[in-house]
């Protein structure tokens, strides 16, 4: 479900619908220091997961808003519509590259196929390197061993990160906290963890809960992704609720997989006012957020209730 779309249909049949706020002026989004990194990210970035939901000029066209309106940290993955969605920042990115903080992953597990794919991913954004290459949507326990055994995707990360193609390196996944764990277990050297955080996971499989303190332990840059479950989240709390209650976890930046300009100038309002929400309005939205909580609300991840709820395809983050 796209949030645009779902707040236009809750919307239909009012007389009279509020008019839109004025477009948000360029700066003042908040920004934090990336973990031990030490590099300054805004505290939302601009992902490229959903970019296959609408056409390449509109992709573009959110691109160019989101680096008008001072956003510096861009997400994106070599399998983002096929490599497509890195080519949309190849076609507008290039001229702010040293004032950005630019992102990828990699999906393959060995040390081969991962190098071949930062090789593409690199001549599709139009860089020498990437800020920070990730290993992407690690989900069962066998894919960590195939990614620290001989030959794997580690190496190439390493290799990477030595040869500047990379400045750093981290993981991501969605599907399930305790693989997270596992990769947390199996190396001291990440810079970043990437996962989801919105204000139902408590109530399910929870990152929040199982991963969260054990990256503000090793001092990781904390990227959230998810922030409004797919817009299930809308069903129960505004978007404003939403994003606010992922800001004001311990992270440092969170992943916005925008499709309009309507989407990504809300987003950026709602981060500029942004203040820290106190542990009593925090309990209160997880709360109203558990009514839904669950593997049918969070369809990717793990399903520990029953294998026979319906599922809907994963998209992005």
């Amino acid at each position: 479900m796209q949030r645009r779309v779902f707040v236009g249909g809750a919307l239909a049949g009012l007389a009279a619908a509020p008019a839109r706020p004025a477009p948000p002026k360029p700066g003042d989004i908040p920004t934090r220091v990336f973990g031990k990194t030490g590099a300054k990210v805004t505290v939302i970035g601009q992902a490229g997961g959903r970019f296959p939901l609408i056409n390449r000029e509109e992709a573009r066209a959110i691109v160019r808003r989101a680096v008008e309106l001072g956003i510096t940290y861009f997400d994106n993955a070599a399998g983002y519509w096929d490599g497509r969605s890195e080519e949309v920042y190849g076609d507008v990115l290039p001229p702010f590259r040293k004032s950005l903080f630019i992102t990828t992953k990699s999906t393959e597990r060995s040390r081969q196929g991962a190098e071949a794919e930062l090789h593409a991913s690199l001549r599709r954004l139009k860089t020498d390197y990437v800020d920070l290459w990730q290993i992407h949507a690690v989900g069962e326990k066998e894919e960590v061993a195939k990614i620290f055994g001989p030959g794997g995707a580690i190496e190439a990360f390493e290799a990477a990160k030595k040869a500047g193609k990379c400045r750093f390196l981290g993981f991501t996944g969605h599907k399930d906290p305790y693989v997270h764990l596992e990769m947390l277990k199996a190396y001291d050297h990440y810079d970043t963890i990437l996962m989801p955080l919105h204000a139902a996971d408590p109530a399910y499989l929870s990152f929040e809960k199982l991963v969260l303190p054990e990256a503000v332990k090793r001092g990781l840059g904390i990227q959230g992704m998810k922030n409004f479950a797919n817009a299930k989240l809308l069903s129960t709390l505004i978007a404003r609720e939403c994003l606010t209650y992922v800001l004001s976890l311990p992270i440092h930046c969170t992943a916005i997989g925008c499709t309009t300009l309507g989407q990504l100038e809300d987003d950026v309002r709602i981060a500029q006012q942004f203040r820290p929400l106190g542990a009593t309005e925090m309990a209160s939205l997880r709360d109203r957020a558990a009514r839904i909580k669950g593997p049918f609300t969070e369809d990717w991840k793990r399903n520990v209730e029953s294998a026979a709820l319906p599922r809907t395809e994963y998209v992005g983050g």
